[in-house]
């Protein structure tokens, strides 16, 4: 299957899972990133606002606050096909936006360079046990992760997880993928 194939059959699974399984299953994958080394570690952690059928991430966010933790989610700039991230420490300061994700306002918070961030959560639809992913195709993580220093982390559903992903020159894995059964450090 080419990548479109690919996420569009896993969407298709990921929709189909019931509601409080979605809640109860992406609660457990918080329970065990929140216990990563490099979260437990870092001071800014980048993290996206997510929409069903991607893992919840509202519940990781909260539980970062209440860690100490600076929480940064991006803001999408699509006619540059670009993202800059800004610190939240309230819901209050986002909006339904680019393809009605929720954002952070810029006026509301403060942007934050990218080497800042001690860890991103990447987010995807597909992932292999090197850690390389397909995304949602806007390409818009794959750009900014070109030169980011810190540990990118992803979250997976069980149907989320294959062996091989299809892959080009430009694809850069994750270091660490968190699933409910297992984590997988990348290329080790």
């Amino acid at each position: 299957m080419d990548k479109k194939q690919l996420r569009n059959s896993v969407l298709q699974q990921l929709n189909n899972m019931p509601y409080q399984a979605y809640r109860d299953r992406s609660r457990t994958l918080a329970k065990h990133l929140l216990q990563q080394k490099s979260v437990l570690e870092a001071k800014i952690i980048a993290i996206t606002l997510s929409n069903k059928p991607e893992v919840d991430t509202s519940f990781i966010i909260e539980q970062l606050w209440k860690m100490k933790k600076r929480v940064v989610v991006p803001k999408c700039e699509a006619s540059q096909r670009t993202m800059q991230f800004y610190e939240i420490d309230t819901f209050a300061q986002t909006e339904r936006a680019y393809k009605n994700i929720l954002e952070p306002i810029p006026e509301l918070c403060e942007a934050v360079d990218k080497a800042q961030i001690d860890c991103i959560v990447v987010p995807g639809v597909v992932f292999d046990v090197l850690g390389y992913r397909i995304g949602f195709g806007g390409g818009y993580y794959d750009r900014y992760l070109q030169d980011y220093q810190g540990t990118t982390i992803a979250l997976a559903f069980e149907e989320q997880l294959l062996n091989e992903v299809p892959r080009e020159s430009h694809d850069l894995p994750v270091h660490i993928i968190v699933g409910e059964h297992k984590t997988i450090l990348c290329g080790q």
